[in-house]
């Protein structure tokens, strides 16, 4: 298939697939007019692609995964260059999940000490006024 074809099959547009091909991920054949040719291999590559990049990884991350895919592994989770990323990837989302839950036990205790000033200070208010 021709890079258009590739694109809409992708949900994609060229420009795209164009970016891959440069950072070297997506490796078409050239025809004799010049012309970029994929095969069905590299639909199921670029799929690899945006799934990974929708759940937040990097090009430099998804390497693995694609030259897993390209030994002829069904999934390009399976290697151990890619379950290393996952793991690493896991540590820094758990991370991220220790300092957010911080900061909301945080929030928590900010927002409990400035209801209870509201209700101190509410009440010094009628108990003057009575």
């Amino acid at each position: 298939m021709r890079i258009g074809e590739l694109a809409e099959r992708a949900g994609t547009s060229t420009r795209t697939l164009r970016y891959y091909e440069s950072q070297g991920l997506v490796c078409p054949r050239r025809s004799a007019n010049g012309y970029r040719v994929y095969d069905e291999a590299e639909l199921r590559v670029v799929h690899e692609i945006r799934a990974l990049l929708a759940v937040g990884f990097g090009l430099d991350d998804i390497r693995p995964f694609v030259a897993c895919l390209r030994a002829g592994n069904s999934s390009g989770d399976v290697c151990p260059d890619s379950v290393a990323v996952l793991r690493r990837k896991l540590a820094e989302v758990d991370d991220y999940l220790d300092r957010l839950g911080a900061v909301r036990h945080q929030l928590h205790d900010q927002l409990a000490r400035a209801i209870a000033h509201r209700e101190e200070t509410c009440l010094r208010t009628r108990t003057r006024a009575d």
